[in-house]
């Protein structure tokens, strides 16, 4: 039975620091915009595809929220149809609001965000 020593008799912490160190390195070194990306970069493959299909899944997503949310609201109240239709309309306000945050990044590198600096730097005096 072993009594919770490595079987060589090394330590196993020992080179940790540095192994973790090498896996980092090489991490780093494949493909960082596979790793990173968030999908809506303009040189990845499909990136089109990638877009319309989240684009499209923020839509319905926040859009399904709202009237989920008023179909309970009214059952549970006996309001029917009041919320249903307020919640659908808030849920499709969520969803545009989703999708245009989701356009407005398309093609920009995955952790650049846009600054008021950038935005600032293209007016004209």
């Amino acid at each position: 039975m072993s009594e919770g020593k490595p079987p060589d008799g090394t330590e196993p912490l020992k080179d940790l620091d540095a192994r973790l160190r090498h896996a980092r390195e090489d991490w780093r070194g494949s493909e960082p915009d596979k790793a990173l990306s968030s999908g809506l970069t303009l040189g990845s493959e499909n990136s089109a595809f990638k877009a319309a299909l989240r684009i499209g899944v923020e839509m319905v997503a926040a859009l399904a929220t709202g009237v989920g949310i008023g179909l309970i609201l009214d059952s549970w109240l006996d309001t029917a149809p009041w919320f249903l239709v307020v919640f659908f309309f808030l849920g499709a306000g969520a969803g545009i609001l989703n999708v245009y945050r989701a356009a407005g990044s398309i093609g920009l590198e995955p952790e650049y965000r846009r600054s008021a600096a950038d935005d600032d730097g293209n007016k004209k005096d």
